[in-house]
């Protein structure tokens, strides 16, 4: 039990900012990893051949990275900003999240996407203007009531962790939304 309480310590503690920047790019990448499974089958099913595509997963992966630090950066910011657990504080930290610091993030995530792929930053902004809505509608229906649990029932130093985990399951669509949406509109 000593050895499981030193690894939370060393994790959420003294390498905090570490374990945010890690877990962030990890679970990006896994989203991708996901969504390239749900691919392939459907590809095979369909008689097609299909080979995972890992240079993606790690574009995804890279961009996780940058999302880490950011995440800690800010999460540190928003409960300095607008300290406390009550209903108005959480509304006001809600609110900075979907207003501010989710169109934000999906800006860095085409765009950096784009870069990665070769595009330029101008395409990258084209193609998040072209997918803003879609992904911003679905944001609303996820991420309010998962920042509701994570100002209220956590510690400041399990936000970003908690973030990346639930992310996850966004990943998993953002990965979608990114690199299949278009095929399938076709």
């Amino acid at each position: 039990m000593n050895g499981v309480k030193s690894i939370y310590n060393l994790m959420f503690g003294r390498h905090l900012f570490l374990t945010n920047t890690i877990s962030a790019g990890v679970l990006l990448g896994a989203g991708d990893s996901i969504v390239q499974t749900f691919e392939g089958r459907r590809i095979k099913k369909k008689g097609g051949e299909w080979a995972r595509d890992w240079k993606r997963t790690g574009r995804m992966t890279v961009v996780g990275f940058f999302f880490g630090p950011m995440a800690h950066k800010y999460y540190k910011y928003l409960d300095w900003w607008l300290p406390g657990r009550d209903f108005k504080t959480i509304a006001q930290k809600i609110m900075v999240e979907q207003i501010i610091m989710s169109p934000v993030s999906l800006v860095i995530f085409f765009g950096g996407m784009g870069l990665l792929e070769g595009q330029s930053w101008e395409k990258g902004v084209q193609e998040f203007k072209s997918k803003f809505w879609t992904v911003y509608m679905a944001d609303w229906t996820v991420w309010p009531a998962a920042q509701c649990i994570n100002f209220y029932f956590l510690p400041p130093k399990l936000r970003v962790i908690y973030v990346n985990f639930v992310t996850l399951g966004w990943d998993v669509f953002l990965s979608y939304i990114k690199h299949e949406f278009k095929k399938d509109q076709d």
